[in-house]
């Protein structure tokens, strides 16, 4: 019968220094390059959803289909807080730059650690933080195809003309001030945010997004 292998010896008294977070924070004043074009998942739709998966097999051969409110949908594809104002999910801010570690070789997983974007107001329907966005929407219409295969009209905010204040938290032992700045130009100029962007997972994108730091 073998022998069975020590446990190697715990090592005592050693001594382990963790620095404190060294996290500072800058504005970015960004201004659009291209349309932003938004599209929440509604609380309507979340709700149809949840009541279809409550009902279970009894839900099926009982489907109707409602005649569509083009006005109320472009309500609900638009983010905004409970006074009505319009903003931009700040993880969108904050997804286009970490995707944008893949272009300079910084690891995405210490970049989910390093940089937060911080929201001034929240979603009044479920609590996506939110950045104000300075700008006039209008309503879009676009041709798409369902998953399903079925072609249909997407109905969605844009916003030709936008900008706004994005503050960002960043881990000054990992990124300098410079570092961040740069990350930022390559996230609104390669990467982009919301529908139809350059890093678009569904699509190459309709170059929609896009934005551009305003010096100073």
């Amino acid at each position: 019968m073998a022998k069975a292998k020590a446990a190697p010896a715990v090592q005592t008294g050693e001594a382990v220094s963790i620095a404190r977070p060294n996290l500072n924070e800058v504005d970015f004043h960004v201004v659009g390059s291209a349309p932003y074009v938004q599209h929440k998942f509604s609380q309507k739709a979340r709700t149809q959803m949840l009541q279809k998966q409550q009902a279970g097999s009894t839900a099926r051969g009982k489907k109707t289909h409602e005649a569509r409110d083009i006005e109320a949908e472009y309500a609900a594809a638009m983010h905004v807080d409970y006074q009505g104002n319009p903003g931009i999910p700040a993880p969108a801010f904050r997804s286009a730059m970490i995707s944008a570690c893949r272009l300079v070789g910084f690891q995405m997983t210490k970049a989910k650690l390093s940089v937060f974007v911080l929201s001034d107001m929240l979603d009044v329907d479920d609590g996506t933080p939110l950045v104000p966005i300075i700008g006039e929407p209008e309503m879009h219409q676009a041709s798409v195809r369902l998953e399903s295969g079925v072609a249909s009209v997407a109905i969605r905010p844009m916003w030709r003309k936008w900008s706004a204040t994005v503050r960002v938290r960043y881990d000054a032992d990992q990124f300098t001030m410079q570092d961040v700045c740069n990350l930022m130009m390559r996230a609104g100029q390669q990467v982009g945010i919301g529908e139809g962007r350059p890093d678009s997972k569904k699509s190459h994108g309709m170059g929609w997004g896009t934005f551009d730091i305003v010096e100073g």
